[in-house]
């Protein structure tokens, strides 16, 4: 295994514990444990423990990022999905992760997808924001293309390829349609988005292959964090554990 990718890479991680059990304690001692790991990317959780992550993670360089926008489902009207990130920014989020709306995707209303994602990047107040296309849930390639074009020209900082939530997440062929598209925009002059892999990741060998298919399509210096993600829950101590 290639120890230095995997250093790259670990850097890279969002931790994530996003359960229907989650409380603060639980989201306090998972973030105590993230930093004893070292410097991943950001821990991510439910928007009503911000606060705890923000205060325990203090002084440390990991960031906070917190799911918004009616995660996973997002079937809530724009508005009430717009005031939920707000209060995630109010209580100390660094990031945001929203999940585009596929059934708006899936009826060809392009506009109101795309217009959704600028609403809630506005909502952002300059914080980062990471579009989860839920790409299980759309059934062609091409459909997969469209969702990545839309959330980047709404203002995507990083495009996702899944919650988590769902029996299929991140696969490779996807993770390269969407890098694809990402490379696309910059051959157009368009500013840099980043990707990030999440939904089933569970192993360094499939984080690693991520990383190598980023590497193939955007050049060597795509896989920072500050446009590479790996979404991740059991990985993290097992990429943690070969690096010790």
């Amino acid at each position: 295994m290639d120890k230095e990718l995997a250093r790259r890479v670990f850097s890279c991680i969002d931790n994530t514990t996003l359960n229907g059990t989650d409380n603060e304690a639980h989201v306090a001692t998972f973030c105590k444990h993230t930093m004893e790991m070292g410097h991943v990317a950001a821990v991510c959780v439910y928007p009503r423990f911000v606060s705890v992550a923000r205060k325990t993670l203090a002084g440390s360089e990991i960031k906070v990022a917190s799911v918004a926008g009616a995660f996973p489902h997002g079937q809530l009207p724009i508005a009430l999905k717009v005031e939920e990130v707000k209060y995630a920014i109010g209580e100390g989020a660094d990031e945001i992760d929203m999940v585009l709306s596929r059934g708006a995707l899936l009826a060809g209303e392009d506009t109101l997808v795309r217009n959704e994602v600028a609403l809630m990047k506005e909502a952002c107040q300059g914080r980062t924001l990471k579009v989860i296309l839920e790409t299980g849930e759309l059934p062609s390639p091409t459909l997969i293309a469209k969702a990545s074009q839309l959330a980047i020209d709404g203002g995507a900082d990083f495009i996702k390829t899944s919650t988590g939530k769902i029996g299929v997440g991140a696969t490779l062929e996807v993770a390269e349609i969407m890098l694809t598209v990402i490379n696309e925009n910059v051959k157009k002059g368009k500013n840099w988005v980043g990707f990030k892999a999440a939904g089933g990741i569970s192993t360094p060998e499939e984080a690693l292959a991520y990383a190598e298919m980023a590497k193939k399509i955007m050049g060597d210096d795509y896989v920072k964090n500050q446009t590479f993600r790996i979404g991740a829950s059991r990985l993290t101590d097992r990429m943690h554990a070969i690096l010790t």
